[in-house]
């Protein structure tokens, strides 16, 4: 089994579109995060597990709508359990891991901001955004530490960034527990006036 280098992930989007109309797929397009966004946007260039489905995405004329998911199409798993297999990947490599997060609450206006690749005729992935990044890194970060810290930072925060993120985080675990963590950890980052407005 390898990891994600960032150098693959066109491939494998391009092999899994192929493979949705083998396995009689439908067109869909589905918010990817995490280091597979990070990597595809050029935001920071890393190695991952796995990638990250956050959604499906209903598009309209006028507007795009994420939907949860809470399992894959059949079809989709057998699509994505083939290029696992051709490409030597991690049995879960393609998984549903933050799904929740569209039910708990996003960032307000994440969907205007989602940057659309079309990888074939079956599949579009909806790339989240930078500042999307920030706050769900910063989210994760407070109490998970390790590569989510180093993700969070290498984005190059602005200080306005890492305030609006911090608000949103709040709302996402009301618990005098996480709210003491992001304090603490807005703090040792040099962060400690946000951490006074919070």
């Amino acid at each position: 089994m390898r990891p994600i280098e960032p150098n693959i992930i066109n491939n494998l989007f391009e092999a899994l579109d192929r493979q949705i109309e083998v396995h009689g797929g439908m067109p869909l397009g589905l918010v990817v995060c995490g280091g597979t966004a990070l990597s595809a946007l050029g935001l920071v260039m890393r190695t991952t597990r796995d990638v990250d489905i956050l959604g499906a995405v209903l598009e309209t004329p006028h507007r795009l709508t994420i939907q949860r998911m809470t399992e894959f199409p059949e079809w989709l798993v057998e699509a994505a359990n083939k290029v696992g297999r051709d490409f030597d990947l991690p049995e879960n490599w393609f998984n549903l891991g933050p799904a929740s997060q569209v039910v708990l609450g996003l960032p307000g206006g994440l969907e205007k901001r989602l940057v659309r690749k079309v990888y074939g005729r079956y599949l579009t992935i909806f790339f989240i955004s930078r500042i999307d990044q920030i706050h769900f890194k910063l989210y994760a970060a407070v109490d998970q530490d390790g590569y989510h810290v180093q993700d969070l930072f290498a984005l190059k925060p602005k200080e306005a960034e890492i305030e609006k993120a911090a608000q949103w985080t709040v709302t996402q675990d009301v618990s005098e527990v996480f709210k003491t963590l992001l304090k603490d950890f807005l703090e040792i980052h040099h962060y400690g006036d946000i951490a006074k407005r919070i």
